[in-house]
């Protein structure tokens, strides 16, 4: 079966048929190792050979500082024995992955490809904090926003106290309400193999945590990490053939914004919500069909506001919907059932196909103590820079 793709175009239907990850953390191992260990678990998935694979697209951000390595992708396909394939890197910021994926998903959907191997890189860890601060402030405007000292946690604690003079919420209501997130994060990285924290925290915890941006402190913020992830794509009518439940990409979405000081109010990131809505209405859904959702909580206050922005709660009402458990497992939305970035941790070029496999798990019924019962449509949420570029996929069974 065809399906619409943006433009007005009938493109092939596009399934995922292989899917893999290293764990998340410090990882003593290279880019290129790391990505190798997640590929070939996605070849074995697939049931496929490194000879099948016709093209590679692979997030990575900052290859360059972590290791000195430019032009990764080719050596990327080469340990994983892929020879002489097209070989590309993409970034995109924190979405880079997600980019990437929907790079294979319109070649595999065009009829150009038929299996493509998508998923991203990062070594994070490598350059410790003061370094990996400075480089991930290259993600926002280099002219008037990172050379004054804007950082990712100053832009997401403005976020914070501009939500909550907008909404009439005092401060400290909303600092619970963040603190609900990171606990219900790392609850759900407890049956996470692959999260890098694996440790209960309680809203005290939080809330007497080192402040890192006011009103933002440690526990609300997620790490710095090592990690690899990777997906492969066929399409539907091959993939019947190669899996015994492919899972169905069924919309994609991608836009951008310009610098933080052009957005009228940063507590609404308006290129999520357009890339959204190319998703929804590819997808032929609306936010109510879907049953669990993996997206981009950098920080507790950015999960609040994605919650709000891909329209699983009304604007300003995120913030309690959260503390009232309703992004919980049992809730009405389940999200990040991974621990999200909170908790499973953030190699930034790996986080958007880290999403893909937690949402092809689901779907599969292959997520084990963290499955969601039912789930049968699944999100994914991933943004880059200071909210200039969202990507949002779409998955079925």
């Amino acid at each position: 079966m065809a399906q619409n793709c943006q433009g007005g175009l009938v493109m092939r239907e596009v399934a995922i048929v292989g899917v893999g990850m290293t764990r998340f953390g410090r990882l003593e191992m290279t880019n290129v190792e790391m990505f190798s260990v997640a590929g070939k678990e996605a070849l074995l998935d697939a049931g496929l050979a490194p000879r099948d694979i016709q093209a590679l697209f692979v997030g990575n951000v900052f290859a360059t500082f972590e290791e000195g390595q430019s032009n990764l992708a080719p050596f990327l396909a080469s340990d994983l024995g892929m020879k002489h394939i097209p070989a590309i890197r993409i970034e995109g910021a924190c979405a880079s992955a997600s980019l990437a994926l929907r790079e294979a998903f319109i070649w595999v959907a065009s009829g150009a490809y038929d299996l493509v191997m998508a998923g991203g890189t990062e070594r994070a860890l490598a350059m410790e904090t003061p370094l990996a601060t400075r480089t991930f402030a290259m993600g926002s405007d280099s002219r008037y926003e990172a050379s004054t000292g804007i950082t990712f946690p100053g832009v997401f604690a403005m976020m914070a106290h501009r939500y909550a003079y907008k909404y009439g919420l005092p401060l400290k209501t909303l600092k619970e309400h963040m603190a609900s997130v990171a606990v219900q994060n790392h609850l759900h990285a407890l049956d996470n193999p692959k999260a890098q924290f694996h440790r209960a925290i309680t809203t005290e915890d939080v809330l007497t945590s080192p402040m890192i941006a006011d009103p933002l402190q440690l526990y609300d913020c997620c790490p710095f990490s090592d990690g690899a992830a990777a997906v492969i794509l066929a399409p539907f009518d091959q993939a019947r053939h190669l899996v015994k439940k492919p899972v169905r990409i069924t919309g994609v979405g991608q836009a951008s914004a310009g610098p933080l000081y052009t957005h009228p109010d940063i507590t609404r990131v308006l290129a999520r919500e357009r890339s959204a809505y190319q998703a929804y209405h590819q997808a032929g859904r609306t936010p109510k069909d879907i049953d669990i959702c993996e997206l981009h909580d950098c920080f507790t206050i950015a999960q609040i506001v994605a919650t709000e922005g891909l329209g699983f709660f009304d604007f300003g009402k995120g913030s309690q919907a959260a503390a009232d458990g309703e992004s919980g497992r049992k809730g009405t939305i389940p999200i990040n059932p991974s621990g999200g970035l909170k908790a499973k941790g953030h190699p930034i070029g790996a986080t958007g196909a880290a999403q893909v496999y937690e949402i092809t798990q689901q779907l599969r019924e292959e997520a084990g103590s963290r499955q969601i019962p039912g789930a049968k449509i699944g999100m994914t949420d991933t943004l880059g820079g200071d909210l200039m570029i969202c990507c949002n996929l779409i998955l079925e069974v």
